[in-house]
């Protein structure tokens, strides 16, 4: 009985195809959204993933994200240095700032100081030159794409000049720096040195990283910090888990996105429903004639269930190709998709949805199966 049901299905074989591009269609939808969605939720913390040696980060109190920061005194840095269970603490400064090239070409970025002794908080994966370079005068490092920004259709070298607020800065490195959820251009260079591109006031430190000591885990760490000098501190996995939360409770990118998700489920149930009712209307007489040799109601709905779930499978499989094609080759591409990917957690839930929307469908359409009258089978 099952091999028959696959006969009429595939037999049909315009009907089967619609079927499955309608799954196929919700697959791409909502594994497309979900995808850029976990992307730009991972902007937010990328930062702080690239500081790799850094596993705590101190803040002034009023601060909620890494994207928002309120400068506090240079006292900071010392008073988290005597804190029990610091290892090592340095300072760290983040602000936007405005560039300009020799040409005039003008933009914005995002300027990162690390440490001038340790360079701690600095990405490990350089494309030209190296960490050492920054201890030159007047040096900076720039990801990739902020370099094509600026400097459009140009080979990627080192040595080119740039203008930070009307300061000086030379391009001694090109660093592979995840990408931010504001701003294109990243610019890493030493602190004292960021400081000065920027001259933000009497309270410069942005930032205080530190390391735990051995043993001792950051969030213990980061609560004695707390209580020791009344400044906000959080473990690394505490600070992204804040700074991607701010974005989902006070923008609309949730909301936005969550429609889209939305639209796609719905759209998805409503054409594979309605293809699929029609599927059963026209071949109620093969449905009657099955019910007249004895076939009872609990093997046609087997039945119809497997034409479902046979479709939603071939649909899926199709759907989730194209996008992980998607995923794989576009950020690769197109600078602006880095770091976009397919999380195989929205693969397994775009499973589930699609599960869903098919036996939705079926059950829309069995209730004529169900109360079929066998006689249909002998009426002109």
């Amino acid at each position: 009985m099952l091999a028959i049901a696959l006969k009429m299905l595939i037999g049909d074989r315009t009907k089967y195809l619609a079927l499955v591009f309608g799954v196929a269609f919700a697959t791409i939808l909502i594994s497309q959204q979900g995808g850029i969605f976990i992307g730009l939720l991972s902007r937010a913390a990328s930062v702080i993933r690239d500081a790799r040696e850094v596993d705590l980060w101190v803040m002034d109190p009023a601060v909620e994200t890494i994207d928002t920061t309120y400068p506090m005194r240079d006292t900071a840095l010392a008073r988290v240095r005597g804190v029990e269970g610091v290892a090592w603490a340095v300072p760290f400064y983040k602000a936007n700032v405005q560039i300009r090239t020799r040409d005039g070409k003008l933009s914005s970025g995002l300027l990162l100081g690390v440490d001038d002794v340790s360079l701690v908080g600095i990405p490990d994966e350089f494309v030209l030159g190296s960490p050492v370079n920054l201890r030159e005068p007047d040096a900076i490092a720039i990801n990739p794409f902020g370099f094509s920004l600026l400097f459009p259709g140009q080979p990627q070298q080192l040595g080119g000049e740039l203008e930070l607020n009307d300061r000086r800065a030379v391009i001694r490195g090109i660093i592979d720096a995840s990408p931010v959820f504001s701003g294109n251009a990243i610019i890493y260079s030493r602190y004292d040195q960021a400081v000065g591109y920027t001259n933000t006031g009497r309270n410069q430190l942005t930032f205080v990283v530190a390391k735990a000591v051995t043993g001792q885990s950051p969030e213990t760490v980061a609560r004695r910090i707390e209580d020791r000098t009344g400044l906000r501190a959080r473990s690394s996995d505490e600070f992204s888990a804040d700074s991607i939360g701010y974005i989902i409770k006070n923008t609309g990118i949730p909301i936005s996105f969550g429609t889209v998700v939305v639209l796609g489920i719905v759209i998805g149930i409503a054409v594979v429903a309605l293809i699929f009712n029609q599927f059963i209307l026209e071949n109620l007489r093969q449905y009657a004639a099955l019910k007249a040799i004895g076939v009872r109601n609990f093997t046609l709905i087997r039945m119809t269930l497997l034409q479902g779930l046979f479709v939603g499978a071939i649909g899926y499989g199709i759907g989730l190709g194209l996008i992980s094609y998607f995923f794989h080759v576009v950020p690769n591409k197109v600078p602006t998709f880095r770091g976009f990917y397919l999380p195989w957690q929205i693969a397994a839930g775009v499973a589930v949805v699609c599960a869903v929307i098919v036996t939705l469908s079926v059950l829309l359409g069995l209730r004529r199966v169900v109360f079929l009258d066998p006689a249909v089978v002998f009426r002109v």
